[in-house]
């Protein structure tokens, strides 16, 4: 609503009683003022958002009004009480040529203010239509006994265009002229007062989200799983990888329509999350339940260790498949950064080898999309979601579940989320605590990669039961092994793609693709990939002290005694 304006929303069950209602609206006004028509129109308007709702989550809606002569692109405020200031000096951007049906990637979006600060904000991602509304309006003047318009009444009827057809309430939108403010108030309340008339508290773009079964921020990739502390430790392991799951198959798509880089990163860390969680919490899903966990009648389970064991490998295979074409894509992602830090070397050196990860990104994409598309990967999803939700209290069919086979090492059915918690959480802090406190300077590297290992078994484990931990605790917690994983990741990721830029060079010089400007401009590329890890190398035992130190290990030892809230 702009300023200066009051609007309102008819409600009832269908277009005729919509019409009544905008009828006893018009003779209400003809009481106080002349009414009179003064024509109407018809607009279209597309909201882009990115898939994990990067602009809501920022407080910003991103609105396309496709109109005859003038189209632009529309920022405002995701909450109607934010100041228009808040939003930025320029709200609107005219373009030409948007297409409302198509993603939109940060690099193709047309010069403007509005394209420029929605850029920054979605990279890498791509603007995707959420929802498009159609709409037909009628405007009417008011008049007073002079003669003179003291205000507008705007009747818009709009639909949803996207998908299904869906008509939506009308709005009814009461419009002040300049001198006349208290005329638009009485005409306000008038409108007020009609039966079947109500303040609109609900934007068009929500209200047709809603038509169609969605909502604003409907994703995201946080482990976010309906956990409580007193629930059976299996059923609260089931829900945190059907979670897990529910992700994973929600990025399916975008990977294999390739929209941008991030649907196949969201895909990636749960897949990881899934294996950390069978490392960490697998026997949990092998917990007998009966009386104790309960649940009446014999005492059964419905995944055995050997489920398990048989699980994990098919998501190591999954995270195999996704690596290549997600180690082209950093190196893709991070190209013009790593171009423009050249000294000795020109970034148009570098061309060819862009040419290169681009034409070995077309294969191993190719790869993974029959990865994605295969039988395997069917199976996969289709098994381990039945074998989840028939784990008892996890699933809504309710089902008893399998017997527990013979043979099989069984947990204790009434182990709580809680005690599951505390108990897998310390248990990896103390990997890390024990293993990062055996890294000297002359330390191999693969120390340190297995300790970065580690601590992304403990992150996880602090994500998927944070639903349970104090959350202050949580915070510093989690801020201090955030900092110790930047250093290990830069270490690491550094010092992979040192081989990897050797290899491709090696494989580039043999297929006579690599000019010799572009192999020393890559030399040049490297040596600074070297400083990086040196530095990520010099500032470790720093970081280690800041999380495992005396400090650190009194604020795990609080998390962990108030984990179990």
């Amino acid at each position: 609503m702009t300023p200066g304006s009051a609007g309102f929303v008819v409600y009832g069950d269908d277009a005729p009683a919509w019409a009544e209602v905008i009828d006893s609206v018009l003779a209400g006004l003809a009481q106080g003022f002349s009414v009179v028509p003064e024509g109407g129109g018809a607009r279209s308007s597309t909201w882009f958002d990115t898939f994990d709702w990067r602009l809501y989550r920022a407080g910003l809606i991103l609105e396309y009004v496709a109109a005859r002569r003038d189209s632009e692109l529309r920022l405002t405020a995701a909450d109607p009480a934010v100041a228009p200031a808040a939003v930025g000096a320029e709200s609107a951007q005219p373009v030409t040529g948007w297409h409302a049906s198509r993603p939109h990637l940060p690099p193709d979006l047309p010069d403007g203010p509005v394209a420029d600060r929605v850029a920054a904000l979605v990279w890498p991602r791509a603007l995707l239509p959420a929802v498009t509304v159609s709409a037909t309006s009628a405007v009417h003047r008011l008049l007073n006994d002079d003669g003179k318009t003291v205000a507008r009444l705007v009747v818009e009827h709009p639909s949803v265009a996207s998908g299904k057809h869906v008509a939506l309430p009308p709005r009814l939108t009461v419009t002040e002229v300049r001198g006349y403010p208290g005329q638009a108030r009485r005409a306000a309340r008038i409108v007020a007062l009609a039966p079947g008339v109500l303040p609109a508290t609900e934007s068009v773009f929500a209200a047709a989200l809603r038509a169609v079964g969605r909502r604003p921020g409907d994703y995201s990739n946080k482990v976010d799983a309906p956990i409580t502390a007193a629930m059976p430790a299996a059923e609260a392991a089931a829900l945190i990888v059907l979670r897990l799951l529910d992700t994973i198959e929600a990025n399916v798509a975008g990977v294999l329509r390739d929209t941008d880089t991030e649907f196949l990163h969201d895909l990636r860390v749960s897949v990881r999350r899934t294996r950390s969680a069978l490392k960490l919490f697998g026997d949990a899903l092998t917990a007998r339940a009966g009386a104790g966990a309960g649940n009446s009648g014999t005492a059964r389970t419905c995944l055995t260790g050997d489920d398990v064991t048989r699980f994990a490998a098919e998501f190591k295979w999954l995270g195999d498949l996704t690596t290549p074409t997600r180690d082209l894509d950093v190196h893709l992602l991070g190209f013009e950064e790593t171009a423009r830090a050249l000294k000795a070397a020109k970034p148009d050196d570098l061309e060819p080898f862009r040419g290169y990860l681009r034409q070995r990104r077309v294969r191993e994409f190719r790869a993974l999309a029959r990865g994605l598309r295969s039988p395997r990967f069917t199976r996969l999803t289709q098994q381990w979601r039945a074998a989840l939700t028939e784990v008892p209290g996890s699933g809504k069919s309710g089902k008893a579940g399998a017997t527990a086979r013979s043979g099989q090492p069984v947990r204790r059915a009434a182990e709580t989320a809680g005690t599951l918690a505390s108990d897998r959480t310390r248990r990896a802090f103390a990997k890390v605590a024990k293993r990062g406190a055996a890294i000297t300077p002359a330390s191999p590297h693969e120390a340190l990669h297995d300790l970065r290992k580690r601590c992304k078994e403990l992150r996880y484990a602090l994500e998927f039961f944070a639903p349970l931990q104090d959350r202050a605790a949580y915070g510093k917690v989690i801020g201090d092994l955030k900092r110790l994983q930047d250093c290990l990741g830069e270490f690491q990721d550094t010092e992979v793609q040192i081989s990897e830029i050797r290899a491709l060079a090696a494989a580039m010089a043999e297929a006579g693709e690599a000019p010799a400007v572009t192999l020393l401009a890559m030399g040049e590329v490297t040596a600074g990939l070297a400083s990086r890890q040196a530095a990520a190398r010099a500032d470790f035992e720093r970081r280690f002290a800041a999380f495992a130190g005396e400090n650190g290990q009194r604020r795990m030892s609080v998390l962990l005694r108030g984990g179990a809230a």
